[in-house]
C-alpha cells in the first residue's frame, strides 16, 4: 500500500474550536478560510470528511495517509491555554478521523510548542491515544527549535520513539520574496533548510540519536547545499562546536518527494539514499503534487516506488504492524 506522509486535515473538532473563540482570529465564511497565518483558501470536504479524503487518495492511486494539522492550526502565538485547547481538539479529531479507516490512516499529534512542557505532555498523551508521531512548525513565535527550551519536547519524542514531521511555519519576512508568492515558493524550502541545519549544528540530533525528523518539500535546499555546511565547519570559528560531518546525520532525516521536478527528485534519492525518502503530496492544497505516484514510477521505476511509497512510510509510521 502506497502511503502519503504529507497530508493535511482540519477535522470538525478543530473547526468548532476555531469558531468558538476570537483569540484564534479566523472565520470560515461560505466554506472559505479567512484569517491569520494563510491566504484565503477553500475548506474542501476532505479536510473534515474522511470518506472524501479516501476518495482523493483513491483517485491518485494512494492507499493510505499520515494526516496532520496544516501549519495555520499550530497557533504558537496564542496563550498556552488556547494552544492546548486547540491541540486537544485537533488530536481528538484526527484520532476520530482515523477510526473511519484505521488500516489506511495514521495521525500526527499537534502540540502547543509555545510551552515546551505542555508540548511534551501533549505528545505523551497523544502517544497513549495512538498517534504515530508529531507534526510541528519550523519556528515558534520567532524562536528556533534547537533553542534550549525545546529540549524537553525533543527528548520526549526520542524517548517515545516517535518521528517528528517539521512543516515550514512561520517564514521570516523577506522583502525580496514579495509579491510573487515566493514566500511559499522559496520561503518554505528555505525554512526547512534552516531548521534542519540548525538541528545538526546545535548538536541536537547528536544528543538524540533515536530521533527521526521528516523534512518536507524535498528537504528544501539541504540535499543540494549540505556540502557547503561541511566546508564551513572546516573553516569558520562559528561552527567550531558543530559536528564535523553533517552528512552523518542523514540516517535520522527523511525527505518527502515534493520537488515538482523529475530531475530534482532523482537527485534527491541519489544523494540521501532511497531508504530516507517518503512519498508526500501536500493534499489538499493547490501546491500539492499533481501526479505523485505516476511521477515516482516515471522517475524511479516500480521497485523504488514501492520502497519509497510503501516500505519506508510503513516502517516509520507503523502501518501494517
Amino acid at each position: 500500500m502506497l502511503i502519503d506522509v504529507h497530508n493535511h486535515v482540519m477535522p470538525s473538532e478543530s473547526l468548532d474550536t476555531l469558531s468558538s473563540d476570537p483569540v484564534y482570529g479566523v472565520q470560515i465564511v461560505d466554506g472559505e478560510w479567512r484569517g491569520v497565518h494563510h491566504v484565503p483558501f477553500e475548506v474542501t470536504p476532505s479536510f473534515y470528511d474522511p470518506a472524501a479524503r479516501l476518495a482523493e487518495l483513491d483517485e491518485r492511486q494512494i492507499g493510505g495517509a499520515v494526516i496532520s494539522s496544516p501549519p495555520m492550526l499550530f497557533y504558537y502565538d496564542v496563550p498556552t491555554d488556547a494552544g492546548v485547547t486547540l491541540c486537544d481538539s485537533a488530536n481528538a479529531g484526527m484520532a476520530r478521523y482515523c477510526e473511519h479507516a484505521p488500516e489506511r490512516f495514521r495521525w500526527l499529534a499537534n502540540v502547543p510548542l509555545q510551552d515546551p512542557t505542555s508540548a511534551a505532555t501533549a505528545l505523551a498523551e497523544a502517544a497513549a491515544a495512538g498517534c504515530a508521531g508529531a507534526g510541528i512548525g519550523t519556528s515558534v513565535a520567532g524562536r528556533r527549535l534547537d533553542e534550549e527550551p525545546f529540549e524537553e519536547f525533543w527528548a520526549a519524542a526520542a524517548r517515545l520513539g516517535l518521528p517528528v514531521l517539521v512543516h515550514p511555519a512561520f517564514n521570516e519576512p523577506h522583502h525580496g520574496l514579495e509579491p510573487y508568492y515566493l514566500q511559499n515558493v522559496i520561503g518554505n524550502p528555505l525554512e526547512t533548510t534552516v531548521v534542519a541545519e540548525r538541528l545538526i549544528c546545535s548538536g541536537l540530533l547528536a544528543r538524540h540519536p533515536r530521533l527521526r525528523v521528516v523534512l518536507l518539500h524535498g528537504g528544501g535546499f539541504l540535499p543540494y547545499q549540505l556540502g557547503r555546511l561541511r566546508h564551513a565547519r572546516s573553516v569558520r570559528p562559528e561552527l567550531a562546536d558543530a559536528p564535523e560531518d553533517p552528512f552523518s546525520f542523514l540516517p535520522q532525516l527523511f525527505f518527502d518527494t515534493i520537488t515538482h521536478d523529475d530531475e530534482a527528485l532523482a537527485y534527491l534519492v541519489s544523494r540521501v539514499g532511497i531508504n530516507q525518502v517518503v512519498l508526500g503530496t501536500d493534499l489538499p492544497y493547490d501546491m500539492a503534487m499533481v501526479e505523485p505516484v505516476e511521477t515516482l514510477r516515471r522517475v524511479l521505476g516500480e521497485k523504488s516506488t514501492e520502497t519509497i511509497g510503501a516500505d519506508n512510510a510503513a516502517r516509520l509510521f507503523g502501518f501494517g504492524g
